[in-house]
């Protein structure tokens, strides 16, 4: 048996959704992935006798692909998909027996219009909670597309392979053999991707928005809903809808939540605003900001929206060390993700630079896979809580150095180790090591505002109690702000207080 009894209980239920039959051709040999693919295989066709499961060659072994009796869908497994990824398993089992995916009509046409053919392949780590987006996404359009196809590869099962074609960093995408993207991606994104984007002339015609909000994180989402309650007529303008919170694993402290994911969160949010007359614009990046008789935001493909109030909530993004190596072995050995690409480094020695909360949880994370890590702090001391601290010194696999400034990540086709100096002696040293992983903070997405407002000397927006900039109109909230702490529900409280000031300037003027 493969599913303890609580996830068997709750599959029971999903699969009484199936709409027709379902075959798993399975392609196993005698090695223990096979074995336990089999398993879980014989066990859903076992709970359902709406699937039943066929011996066959696949392009891997082990593999097994999800169809319909008497055709290729062209979903296909390459691993055992549990752990993040079961989900990802039970949607291509509903969906390829005939039920709709939760997918906007408009999207569905899209992609039943993509021309070509499209073979993608999605390496994946078990543990990522940012992979079955992507997996998800790529399934979809296979049982959408006749001409698409998608085989998940689980890193672990195919370490060879992965490593083979450099996979330092998951989710990792090909397409037709040839990279095609890393990291986490949304069906909108992918679509695009393929395709042309909307015209610009789609943007200039709309309407004048009484509130535009320019980010679709916590604090965006909280302003636009609160501004849509009033009665306002509202937009959204976010580059990804979700923002940092779908990077985050687990959330433990929005009070009266005890723990979820980000993904989950983001979810919520989204339906949440789907509630109100919330004109959202997906995908879609800031670039400049002008007032003339109104605020003129212009956008990357060179749409502009017009609005009588603006509030900025584009947030923050992780922090660069900007030395000589990080950009050139970036996913080649430099991650900003422990959770997602912690299970590709197994068995190596890697570093940790940053000794906050976020660098001393993913030591302690990497500690369990990795053979050895380094955490290096720049100051004089960790600055984790005292709890993760105790932790960190009970393991026997991390070394710590503090006062030390990173200087260097070498390396040739992948990283090879990382150059540091001690501020104390001045002392130039080279710690061999496969992989680097950065955890120094956040930086505000600010850059496009330019002189548009004042900001501090690191980007953040400021503002006053109010949420209002030194432009009349002119708003902000979240992370980009000069708000002392960055927490989501910290940044949603500034959201609605920032829609708040919003609604007070217009009815006042």
């Amino acid at each position: 048996m493969v599913l303890d009894a609580q996830i068997k209980a709750q599959l029971d239920q999903y699969l009484q959704l199936m709409e027709g039959e379902v075959v798993l051709k399975v392609s196993a040999a005698e090695d223990d992935v096979s074995k336990e693919m089999q398993a879980l295989t014989d066990e859903l066709a076992s709970m359902s006798s709406q699937i039943t499961v066929e011996k066959a060659e696949l392009k891997r072994t082990p593999s097994f692909s999800v169809n319909r009796p008497g055709e290729d869908t062209g979903i296909t497994f390459a691993g055992v998909p549990l752990g993040h990824e079961f989900t990802s398993l039970v949607l291509a089992l509903l969906q390829t027996s005939g039920r709709a995916p939760k997918v906007d009509q408009s999207m569905i046409d899209q992609i039943k219009n993509i021309s070509g053919e499209y073979h993608f392949e999605t390496y994946v780590s078990l543990s990522c909670h940012n992979c079955p987006d992507v997996v998800q996404a790529l399934n979809v359009m296979s049982v959408l597309n006749p001409n698409i196809t998608h085989t998940m590869i689980d890193g672990a099962a195919y370490k060879e392979e992965a490593e083979s074609k450099n996979v330092m960093a998951v989710p990792s995408v090909h397409l037709n053999g040839e990279f095609f993207k890393g990291g986490r991606m949304t069906l909108e994104e992918i679509v695009a991707d393929l395709g042309d984007g909307p015209d610009p002339e789609e943007f200039n015609n709309k309407d004048p928005y009484e509130v535009l909000v320019v980010g679709g994180g916590p604090a965006g989402a909280s302003a636009a809903i609160y501004t849509a309650r009033k009665g306002i007529r509202t937009g959204i303008v976010a580059e990804r809808f979700g923002g940092q919170v779908l990077d985050t694993m687990s959330i433990e402290n929005f009070i009266s939540v005890k723990q979820t994911e980000g993904p989950k969160m983001v979810a919520s949010l989204e339906e949440h605003v789907k509630d109100y007359e919330i004109d959202v614009m997906n995908l879609q990046r800031a670039n400049r900001l002008d007032k003339n008789e109104m605020f003129e935001l212009e956008l990357e493909n060179g749409g502009v929206l017009k609005s009588k109030s603006v509030i900025i909530s584009t947030g923050a993004r992780w922090r660069q060390l900007g030395v000589p190596g990080e950009e050139e072995f970036k996913n080649k050995g430099v991650a900003y993700c422990p959770h997602c690409d912690g299970p590709l480094f197994e068995g190596k020695h890697v570093a940790v630079v940053g000794g906050g909360n976020s660098g001393v949880e993913a030591a302690i994370d990497l500690a369990g896979i990795v053979k050895h890590v380094t955490v290096l702090e720049f100051g004089a001391e960790l600055k984790a809580d005292e709890v993760l601290q105790n932790r960190l010194n009970s393991l026997p696999n991390v070394t710590v150095y503090t006062n030390a400034q990173t200087t260097e990540i070498t390396g040739d086709d992948n990283v090879n180790g990382l150059t540091y100096v001690d501020r104390e002696s001045g002392q130039e040293n080279h710690i061999e090591l496969e992989g680097v992983f950065v955890q120094i903070g956040l930086i505000p997405n600010t850059e496009w505002l330019g002189d548009f407002v004042e900001r501090t000397k690191t980007g953040e927006v400021v503002i006053d109690k109010y949420g209002s900039t030194n432009v009349p109109g002119l708003f902000a909230a979240g992370d980009c702000t000069d708000s002392p702490h960055n927490q989501i529900i910290i940044s949603m409280g500034d959201g609605a207080n920032a829609a708040l000031g919003a609604f007070d300037h217009l009815i006042r003027n």
